[in-house]
């Protein structure tokens, strides 16, 4: 038991009125004499535990620094408890760094690469980096959410790692393979996450320097239209759900219901069965004893299954056909939504039937330009074959049902394949036929095939042929810190580099997942703080201001992006695929009118060097990492100004970041912005985005369907690739932790 004497409760308190005043703490001070009568030498987190309770008792949309007043006070507790443990002081807790290290990597709570790739020598160099004053940036929430979920503890479940040391064990982790100036950057990638400019990807800020677990977010697998397909498909996700990953599955090669099997008509069950599997698999198979796995399942729009798969999270109806734990995502053709608007029929086919009489697959086409290419094509030579069975139903209709269960569940996520596709810089070497956890992922996909099992030297080896099974690197950056502090060129130099290692040190369980991880190099550069920027900047969501900001800003990290991983190439050779693409052949900057001369040389670099990865930024949800940080989430608006995070064990009050007499002007609730904006300002950054944006659409319960209707159509003419949740006033919905960067 750790206990605090009076004069250390004295100090606390003194440091705490150095900091914010003794008038603004006249409470709080008021307060601790009751505290100290109940706790006079007592355990330090009850008195710690009660002041910090106090303090943020105290919050409110006036005096929001009392946020920050419970952290230090939260902080004290944290330290004591440490330095005890070390046998040193609060004030001195920082400076073993080496020795602890190195005591945890004989406890095995680290991993042993780490004094392997470090000297006592280097590990003492590596510990000056720390500055313990960064720990002051956090608020409450913040340094509660890092210090219970990420940092190292022992098998007890208490804290062995402070935050600073997390910080500099990620950088040491992912630089640890550098060749040159290994120390410098480290020392870059520390800065760049000890002052929240940036966050790593979950997985990786809960693993990285750690003995288990993987540093990727999540992953897509394509089924193969087969038994052993979908069961080792199933085995597959059951095993990167058990180290944390988010997944997301395309079904749409699986037929459908009524379909045949070996000849015999009417033999299939279609692919409600299989999602079923998942979803007790997503059930079943925890993520690293934290929470259930997660598992998003797309179908294409024109597959004979939609309307029983659109109503597999419905809460009414039979309770056989549902499967509530799974989330869904539609691939729509520009084709249905033309049909939509235009109120005509619509097509459903059984894609094995297809297989069979035509000798392709329809989901393997995209209409190249808009409105004419070779879905459509396809999709016609279908409708006007007699010998393929269909069922035509009314576009408007099923379009009804996508809505009607978005306003009931949150979900379809709607995935505009063709736009998908058309801004594909890899479709020389494949196509995208649905996306990942949170719909910001869109990369080359193609299911792996079995081909045989046999007995050999009494070992059993089954052979199968791998497809492209993707996986997903995160990282973010916090606009709301480094864009005001001017830091992006610096940040993203070193944030691409951090992401690009992942790659190689990560061990993905899954060999067709590594192999495409490495043969595409694919990572996803994010941002959070999108709504705090704005408020920062004095500029209202529903404007152009904004809208015109959304635009040079994404163009500007995209160049910045684009650059650090042709620098990159330059250094460690391009990604394997490179040769064909859009980045080689210059499609990528013509296709987006960059035409500067900035942009002009950067394409020349590209085509000359190469690019070190095939996939460059992806905007995730970012809800947890963005609190850690004291940001706002992803591009969302927030929900309201002060609010309570309430998690399973607790309750914490919180407010919107900088929030003040200035600021909260600039501060709307979601549920009150036009969504048309949203859209507007997403048309505008997508452009610069190759992958994605998780972009939730935020309405009242009480909206009409004409009304939500409109905005798809918007979103979809504005040439989004994807909404994420339909987020109503009446429904609770659930984001990825793996996906938050």
């Amino acid at each position: 038991m750790t206990t605090i004497s009076n004069t250390t409760k004295q100090e606390i308190l003194h440091s705490l009125i150095s900091e914010f005043g003794e008038e603004s703490l006249a409470p709080l001070l008021k307060a601790h004499e009751r505290w100290t009568v109940k706790f006079p030498e007592g355990e330090l987190s009850d008195w710690s535990q009660s002041m910090s309770l106090e303090a943020l008792s105290y919050l409110n949309e006036q005096e929001t620094f009392w946020t920050f007043v419970a952290a230090r006070i939260h902080l004290a507790n944290v330290y004591e408890r440490v330095a005890t443990r070390r046998g040193t002081t609060s004030d001195t807790v920082y400076e073993k760094f080496a020795s602890n290290v190195q005591s945890l990597v004989a406890k095995g709570l680290y991993d042993k690469h780490i004094t392997e790739a470090y000297s006592t020598e280097e590990l003492q160099k590596l510990g000056e980096l720390i500055v313990p004053e960064r720990d002051n940036l956090f608020t409450y929430i913040g340094l509660k959410t890092l210090l219970d979920r990420y940092v190292a503890k022992d098998y007890d479940k208490s804290t062995v790692e402070l935050p600073q040391e997390r910080w500099l064990i990620i950088a040491m982790t992912l630089m640890k393979d550098e060749k040159e100036n290994r120390l410098e950057k480290i020392r870059e990638s520390y800065w760049a996450m000890s002052n929240l400019y940036m966050t790593v990807a979950t997985p990786t800020l809960s693993n990285a320097g750690k003995p288990h677990g993987q540093l990727s977010s999540c992953f897509i697998d394509t089924v193969d239209d087969s038994l052993q397909g979908i069961y080792d498909s199933n085995t597959d996700v059951a095993t990167l759900s058990k180290f944390g990953g988010g997944i997301g599955v395309y079904m749409g090669k699986v037929r459908s219901r009524g379909s045949s099997i070996r000849g015999f008509i009417g033999a299939s069950s279609g692919v409600l069965p299989w999602i079923k599997q998942l979803n007790n698999t997503a059930v079943s198979v925890d993520q690293l004893g934290q929470r259930q796995g997660a598992v998003a399942v797309y179908l294409d729009v024109w597959h004979k299954d939609i309307f029983t798969f659109l109503d597999l999270r419905l809460n009414n109806g039979d309770d056989r056909l549902r499967a509530h734990d799974i989330f869904t995502g539609v691939c729509l053709p520009d084709l249905f939504m033309e049909k939509v608007d235009a109120r005509e029929e619509w097509h459903l086919f059984d894609p094995h039937e297809v297989r069979q009489i035509k000798g392709y697959s329809l989901e393997d086409f995209y209409d190249e330009k808009r409105g004419e290419g070779s879905f459509r094509e396809k999709y016609e030579e279908c409708i006007n074959d007699i010998r393929i069975s269909r069922e035509t139903v009314s576009a408007i209709d099923l379009m009804k049902r996508i809505m009607r269960s978005q306003l009931e569940t949150g979900v379809p996520f709607m995935f505009y394949r063709d736009e998908v596709n058309r801004s594909n810089p890899n479709k020389h070497a494949g196509m995208v036929y649905s996306s990942n956890l949170c719909t910001e992922i869109f990369q080359n996909q193609s299911a792996t095939s079995f081909e045989s099992i046999q007995l050999e030297d009494d070992v059993i080896v089954t052979r199968r042929k791998p497809g492209d099974f993707v996986v997903c690197n995160l990282s973010s950056i916090n606009l709301g810190r480094a864009v005001p502090a001017n830091v992006l060129e610096r940040l993203i130099t070193i944030q691409v580099r951090m992401l690009d290692n992942v790659i190689d040190m990560n061990m993905i369980p899954v060999p067709q997942a590594e192999r495409t991880n490495a043969r595409y190099r694919g990572i996803g550069l994010g941002t959070f703080g999108w709504h705090h920027l704005l408020a920062l900047n004095s500029i209202r969501w529903e404007s152009d201001e904004a809208v015109e900001l959304a635009d040079k800003l994404y163009e500007r990290v995209a160049f910045l992006t684009i650059q650090a991983s042709a620098e990159l190439a330059k250094e460690k050779g391009a990604y394997p695929l490179f040769k064909g693409s859009d980045w080689q052949t210059g499609a990528y900057f013509e296709k987006r009118q960059y035409k500067s001369e900035e942009w002009n040389a950067l394409r020349q670099k590209v085509a000359e060097h190469g690019i070190r990865n095939g996939y460059l930024m992806a905007v995730a949800p970012n809800s947890s990492t963005s609190i850690l940080a004291g940001s706002t989430a992803s591009i969302d608006p927030i929900f309201q100004k002060s609010y309570s995070e309430e998690k399973k064990d607790y309750k914490i009050p919180v407010t919107v970041p900088d929030l003040n007499s200035e600021t909260t002007w600039f501060y709307k609730s979601a549920y009150f912005i036009d969504q048309h904006w949203t859209v507007k300002q997403n048309a505008a950054r997508g452009r610069h985005i190759d992958q994605g944006v998780s972009l939730n659409l935020y309405v009242q319960n009480t909206i009409k369907a004409k009304e939500l209707l409109d905005l798809h159509l918007d979103a979809w003419n504005s040439g989004l690739k994807t909404t994420y949740y339909v987020r109503s006033t009446s429904v609770e919905l659930v984001d990825c932790d793996s996906c938050s960067s």
